[in-house]
C-alpha cells in the first residue's frame, strides 16, 4: 500500500516518542481514548506510523504559548510520520487536513512545523501539475538563455485602466518580458477587471504586431470562484496568456479548479506567507508548501529575493529556489518568482548563490522608480543580469558598466 511521508520539527514537554505517537494517533485512526470499532485490523490498515525520530536540543522555555502548566524542559526533535494513501485518497484538501489538521492545537506540543512531504507515484498519475512551468513560460514569452524579467504595476491601487495601460505601453516598449497586477488590484470600482483587460490587451497586441514580442501580463483574477471563472474567460477571449492568483486567499481547491482549465499560465502569489512560515516552530516550510501548489497546477510561484525588504534571510530564499528546481514526482516544473524589494544590483548575488537562470526576476520600484524612468529601469535590469552571468560582483559591474552606477546610487544604499 502506498504511503505519504511527512517530516516535522517538534518541541514538546513530553518524551518525544509519546508526543510523536500522539501526533500519529490524532491524525489517523486514534483519539484521546479507545473507542469501539478501533480494531487491530483497522489500526494496521489506517493508523499513521512514526517512522523516524531524530532528537535535537533541549530548551528551558517553550517556543509557543499554551504549554502545559509546570511543564519543561522542552525537547526538540525531527520526526517522520507516514500514512496510507487510503486514509485520504487523491484529495488535496484532505491531504492538508491530514498533514496539519489539529496538530497545532495539541497541548502535547509547544512547537510544531511541517518541513517536507514525500508523495507516492499515484499522485503523479492523478494530478497533472503545472501546464506550462519553466519551459512553457519561456515558450510563451520567447525568452531563452536568461531569466524572465518582470515588474509590478505601481502604484498598487488607484490607477484607472487607461493609466495602467499607459504604463504597460512604456514597459513593453522597453523590452520587459512580464508584467503583473499588484495583489491588491483585483476588480475594484476604480479599475473594473474587464475594462483593465481591454485597455492592456490593446497595448500588448499592438506591441506584438510591431515587434513580434508577446509580453506576458498576469491579470489578478483572485475572487470568489464564479467571478474567477468569468475573469479567466475574459483573459482567454481577449488573447491574454496569464492570470495571477493570491494562493493563500483563494485556497487549494479554488486554485486547482482554475489551473485545471489549462489555457493560461498561472502566476501564484504567496502574499500572507509569513503567517505560515515566519516562526521557526510553527506553520510549514516552503519545501512542503510549494509541493502542494505544484500539485494544484501553479506554473510560477513567489520565493522572495536576495537582500529583500521582508524578514526572510538569503539562505532561506536560496533554499526556496532550489526546492522549486527539484523535480516533483519526476517532473511538475515550476518557475520561481524572485521579488520583494529587488533591483538589478541583487542579480549578481542571486546568480552566484543559485547558479540558475530559470527565474522570473521581478523589480517593481526597482524599475518604475529608476532615475531615468521605467524604460531605463528595464534596460538596467537587463544589463545587471548580463553582468551577473559574466560573474561580476555588484562593485565590478558598476565599474565596468557606467550606466549601472545610476541604479547603485538610487537603490544601493538603502538600509
Amino acid at each position: 500500500m502506498e504511503r505519504i511521508f511527512a517530516t516535522y520539527r517538534i518541541e514538546t514537554p513530553l518524551a518525544v516518542e509519546a508526543a510523536a505517537a500522539a501526533l500519529a494517533g490524532e491524525q489517523s485512526s486514534g483519539t484521546f481514548v479507545a473507542v469501539p470499532g478501533e480494531t487491530e485490523e483497522l489500526k494496521e490498515r489506517f493508523a499513521a506510523r512514526v517512522e523516524k525520530i531524530t532528537p535535537l536540543e533541549s530548551v528551558p522555555q517553550p517556543a509557543l504559548p499554551g504549554a502545559r502548566p509546570g511543564a519543561g524542559p522542552f525537547q526538540r526533535a525531527e520526526i517522520v510520520v507516514s500514512w496510507s494513501v487510503d486514509n485520504m485518497g487523491l484529495n488535496l484538501p484532505a491531504l492538508v487536513s491530514t498533514l496539519q489538521g489539529n496538530l497545532y492545537e495539541l497541548s502535547q506540543f509547544s512547537g510544531l512545523k511541517l518541513r517536507d512531504v514525500e508523495l507516492p507515484p499515484s499522485f503523479a498519475r492523478h494530478f497533472q501539475g503545472p501546464r506550462f512551468g519553466v519551459a512553457g513560460c519561456r515558450k510563451l514569452t520567447g525568452v531563452e538563455g536568461r531569466p524572465l524579467l518582470g515588474t509590478i504595476i505601481k502604484p498598487s491601487i488607484g490607477l484607472t485602466p487607461q493609466q495602467t495601460a499607459e504604463r504597460v505601453q512604456v514597459l513593453a516598449g522597453a523590452g520587459i518580458d512580464f508584467i503583473k497586477d499588484d495583489e491588491l488590484m483585483a476588480d475594484p470600482p476604480h479599475s473594473p477587471f474587464d475594462q483593465r483587460v481591454d485597455a492592456i490587451q490593446r497595448v500588448l497586441e499592438d506591441q506584438a504586431q510591431r515587434t513580434g514580442k508577446k509580453v506576458m501580463y498576469a491579470f489578478n483574477i483572485s475572487d470568489e470562484l464564479d467571478a474567477m471563472q468569468r475573469h479567466y474567460d475574459k483573459i482567454v477571449n481577449s488573447g491574454g496568456i496569464s492570470a495571477m492568483i493570491s494562493l493563500n486567499s483563494v485556497g487549494l481547491a479554488g486554485v486547482k479548479k482554475i489551473c485545471d482549465r489549462g489555457a493560461l499560465a498561472i502566476h501564484g502569489h504567496r502574499n500572507g506567507w509569513g503567517m505560515l512560515n515566519r516562526h521557526p516552530l510553527l506553520g510549514m516550510e516552503f519545501t512542503a508548501y510549494q509541493k502542494l501548489w505544484r500539485l494544484a497546477g501553479v506554473d510560477q510561484i513567489h520565493v522572495n529575493g536576495i537582500a529583500n525588504k521582508f524578514w526572510e534571510d538569503d539562505d532561506s530564499v536560496v533554499r526556496s529556489i532550489e526546492a522549486c528546481g527539484a523535480p516533483l514526482l519526476g517532473g511538475m516544473s515550476v518557475l520561481p518568482v524572485v521579488s520583494s524589494g529587488q533591483w538589478g544590483g541583487q542579480a549578481p548575488e542571486t546568480y552566484r548563490r543559485t547558479r540558475t537562470l530559470d527565474l522570473l526576476y521581478m523589480a517593481g520600484g526597482g524599475i518604475l522608480a529608476h532615475p531615468g524612468g521605467p524604460a531605463a529601469g528595464v534596460r538596467s535590469l537587463q544589463r545587471w543580469w548580463e553582468a551577473a552571468v559574466e560573474g561580476l560582483t555588484l562593485e565590478q559591474a558598476a565599474a565596468r558598466y557606467p550606466e549601472l552606477k545610476i541604479s547603485v546610487e538610487k537603490f544601493g544604499k538603502k538600509g
